[in-house]
């Protein structure tokens, strides 16, 4: 077979000149039913993600990181601040502008079993996006789905593509949707708690995948967790979120061995094995 530099460069490098991610003064509220006020899910939350890091966004269950994720890739907009990724301001861009957005930042999302329709193969769903945002020829795509299922580990590709969801695990339906989210060639890749709904044997295999893709493909990595062992894994910076806002932020190692706030230390003395975080990655 004749080599073809454009697909090594879409399986090694696909993700060259990354633009930083920018959130500014950003804020989301949600009115209670029966007129019983609002209740701030995010309140005045200001962060970067430069270029071709790694960052996470730890709290607890309600401390606002999905919203956080849903403003970021235009599925909802803020009330007030703004969102630019590169030059494009996502928090005002029109609807026209989103096309562009959703090819270039993708989210892993927590259920890999709601995730993927189910009448439909991987193949087909994996194609997709690249039909969809790269004009690919159809055959161009079923070459570029096998080299993506080779690359999140479901190998050989071949007796993977015309199974569907209910034919695969919990972890090798995830490494489908992890695939899926690869096809368009993204910048900014969002996991939103991506192992909290796998049984604890196949975590630390998806862990290692995106800890990987991230590495070997230098994107970005928007990692959002309630589990500071799993963020230490994979962040070079961590930001810890309670209750709407920031409380702290900085370098994933000296956050977990030095905390400053209170709540940082509740989420570490919650860990039955503390003693694990202090071997974080090194930036």
């Amino acid at each position: 077979m004749e080599h073809d530099p454009k697909s090594e460069k879409r399986l090694v490098g696909f993700a060259e000149d990354v633009p930083s991610l920018t959130v500014e003064h950003l804020s989301k509220g949600y009115r209670r039913r029966r007129g019983q006020g609002i209740v701030h899910a995010v309140d005045d939350v200001s962060f970067v993600i430069p270029a071709g890091t790694a960052v996470g966004l730890v709290g607890a269950s309600g401390s606002g990181k999905s919203t956080i994720a849903r403003l970021v890739t235009g599925i909802e907009k803020p009330d007030t601040g703004d969102i630019r990724f590169g030059r494009l301001s996502i928090a005002h861009a029109p609807h026209r502008s989103l096309r562009e957005l959703h090819r270039k930042v993708q989210m892993v999302f927590q259920d890999p079993y709601g995730a993927l329709n189910p009448v439909h193969t991987v193949g087909y769903m994996v194609s997709r996006p690249s039909i969809n945002y790269l004009n690919m020829s159809s055959a161009q795509a079923a070459k570029h789905t096998e080299e993506l299922l080779e690359r999140v580990g479901l190998s050989p590709p071949k007796q993977f593509v015309d199974k569907l969801p209910h034919q695969l695990s919990g972890g090798q339906r995830q490494r489908v949707v992890i695939a899926r989210a690869l096809a368009c060639e993204p910048q900014l890749l969002i996991a939103d708690e991506p192992v909290s709904m796998l049984d604890v044997s196949l975590r630390a295999g998806i862990l290692r995948l995106l800890a990987d893709l991230q590495r070997d493909s230098g994107l970005s990595l928007l990692y959002i967790t309630h589990d500071l062992l799993s963020a230490r894994v994979l962040t070079d910076h961590i930001l810890v979120l309670n209750r709407g806002q920031i409380v702290e932020q900085g370098v994933t190692k000296e956050v977990l061995q030095h905390p400053t706030d209170p709540y940082t230390k509740q989420l570490l003395d919650a860990l039955s094995t503390p003693e694990v975080v202090l071997n974080p990655r090194t930036p």
